[in-house]
Order: C-alpha cells, then sequence, then structure tokens
C-alpha cells in the first residue's frame, strides 16, 4: 500500500486561508474525503462568485447612475450657460446701442457745425463775388476814365485851336 501525500492549492475563500487536503490510502477514501471538503468549498465558490457578479453588478449600476447624474449636470449647466450668455449678449446689445446713441449725438453735432461753416462760407463766397465785381467795376471804370479824360482834353485842345 502506498501513502500518498499531496497539498492541493485553491483560491482562498473570502479573508480564510487556503484549505489543504492530505490524501493518503486507498481511492474510495481519497474520493470521500474530497468530496466532503470538495462540495463544501465548490458551494462556498460558487457563493462567492454569486456575491462578486452581484457585487460587480452593483458597481455598474453605480457607474450608470454617476453618468446619469453627470448628464443631468452638464444638461442643467449648457442651460444656465446659455440663459448667462443670452443674459450677456443682451447686455452687451444695449451698451453697444447706448454707445451708437452717444456717437450719433457727436456725429449730429458734428454735422450741424460743419453745415453752419458751410452756410457761412456760401455767403463768404457771396460777398466776395461781390467785391470781386464791385473790384472789376472800379477798374473797368479806372481804365476807362483816362480814355474819356483823354477824349475831353482833346476835345477842349481842338475847341481851343479853333
Amino acid at each position: 500500500m502506498f501513502f500518498f501525500e499531496c497539498l492541493i492549492s485553491l483560491p482562498p475563500l473570502l479573508g480564510q486561508p487556503p484549505p489543504a487536503v492530505v490524501v493518503s490510502g486507498c481511492a474510495n477514501r481519497q474520493l470521500v474525503m474530497l468530496e466532503g471538503k470538495s462540495g463544501l468549498y465548490f458551494s462556498s465558490l460558487d457563493s462567492s462568485i454569486d456575491l462578486l457578479k452581484k457585487r460587480a453588478q452593483e458597481l455598474i449600476e453605480n457607474i450608470n447612475e454617476s453618468r446619469q447624474k453627470d448628464h443631468a449636470l452638464m444638461t442643467n449647466f449648457r442651460d444656465s450657460l446659455k440663459i448667462k450668455v443670452s443674459d450677456l449678449t443682451e447686455k452687451l446689445e444695449e451698451k453697444m446701442y447706448q454707445i451708437y446713441n452717444y456717437h450719433n449725438k457727436i456725429i449730429q453735432e458734428k454735422l450741424q457745425e460743419f453745415t453752419q461753416k458751410m452756410a457761412k462760407i456760401s455767403h463768404l463766397e457771396t460777398e466776395l463775388k461781390q467785391v470781386c465785381h464791385t473790384v472789376e467795376t472800379v477798374y473797368k471804370d479806372l481804365c476807362i476814365q483816362p480814355e474819356v479824360r483823354l477824349n475831353s482834353q482833346e476835345q477842349t485842345h481842338n475847341d481851343g485851336e479853333c
């Protein structure tokens, strides 16, 4: 008869050291020992696997819930951001129109001054034309008068000779 001594390492159960099985004697006796311990071990292993599956499912559900919360948070953030951007855009537009109105008033004042200066220039131009016309008339009179004097002197001189 041979005696066998074996050490079988199986994965540890939650927090327990791995079981060691010593096998000796005949095959029937070995099988009975293995069945008793392995049956317990495998049922314990099955329950551990079920627990792990359940825990994995819980983790997946937690991740999905967290993702849904993140999605809701981002949706709320996007909506809030849209509202704030819209408000800021309205304020910016209002400020722009205020600046436009301010510049329009300045432009209107400058245009009014320009119009007044153009009217004054037009009036001065008219006066200058009148002065030029008067100077022209005076100049013509001055140019014609010597001829008229000469003619009248010649007449007088001619009259004196007669």
